[in-house]
């Protein structure tokens, strides 16, 4: 496959952030020693770096039908990127620490489209199984209706957002001593008996009125003179 040098040289130091960077040992051809390499990884593209401050890569491993396996090395935390039908040879990488080499290990087995897919294809499982067993498509329960439901605020009910329900009917005020008196069971009352009835009470009252009115006339006032111990009596 060819690959375009600038853009894969762009693609490599953009700004863009990677999966995984790092210093990896890389062992050379046969009989050949390891060198150590800067290594940067971005999507299913390894590039690796003679060193940290390179602007350009010195090469590229296109993680596509690898896979990855721990190998027995000179090396310690060795791993090794093979490639199905033995089209490449494979790659044998060492880290600088077993945290650095599981470290690896799981962002290169995870770099390739084809993980890629299997992981979408098990989440389309999962979300078309959520739905057959969803709540919207079984058959609708009505709820019991509950008279004035509560608000609630943060799954807590707002108890001072409603009035109290009352427990019993409000009691009536009490009935006038008068007609509590007459209230026996009984014929019913006309109005002119009624009317007739309280107007000889009130007739009564405004009497006695008037009497108390004529024994106040007949005090005598006394108003303080300007003689000091003597008193004048008003005339009518």
């Amino acid at each position: 496959m060819k690959l375009n040098e600038r853009s894969l040289a762009f693609y490599a130091t953009c700004d863009a952030p990677v999966d995984n960077a790092g210093f990896l040992h890389k062992r050379g051809g046969r009989g050949a020693g390891s060198h150590r390499r800067w290594f940067v990884l971005r999507g299913n593209m390894l590039f690796y770096f003679e060193s940290e401050a390179s602007r350009e890569p010195l090469g590229v491993i296109l993680l596509e039908g690898c896979t990855v396996e721990l190998v027995d090395a000179r090396e310690e935390f060795a791993f090794a990127v093979h490639f199905a039908g033995g089209r490449s040879r494979p790659y044998v990488l060492a880290a600088d620490s077993q945290e650095a080499l599981e470290g690896w290990v799981k962002a290169l087995s995870r770099a390739s489209f084809h993980y890629l897919r299997l992981v979408v294809r098990e989440l389309e499982q999962q979300l078309a199984a959520m739905r057959e067993g969803s709540p919207a498509n079984a058959l609708p329960v009505h709820p019991s209706p509950v008279s004035n439901p509560r608000p609630k605020e943060n799954g807590r009910a707002v108890w001072s957002a409603l009035p109290e329900e009352p427990t019993a009917a409000p009691k009536r005020p009490p009935l006038p001593p008068r007609r509590r008196a007459s209230a026996p069971n009984g014929p019913l009352v006309s109005f002119a008996q009624l009317h007739e009835r309280y107007g000889l009470e009130v007739q009564a009252l405004r009497s006695q009125w008037r009497g108390g009115q004529a024994d106040l006339a007949g005090l005598e006032v006394w108003h303080p003179s300007s003689s000091g111990g003597t008193h004048t009596q008003d005339q009518p």
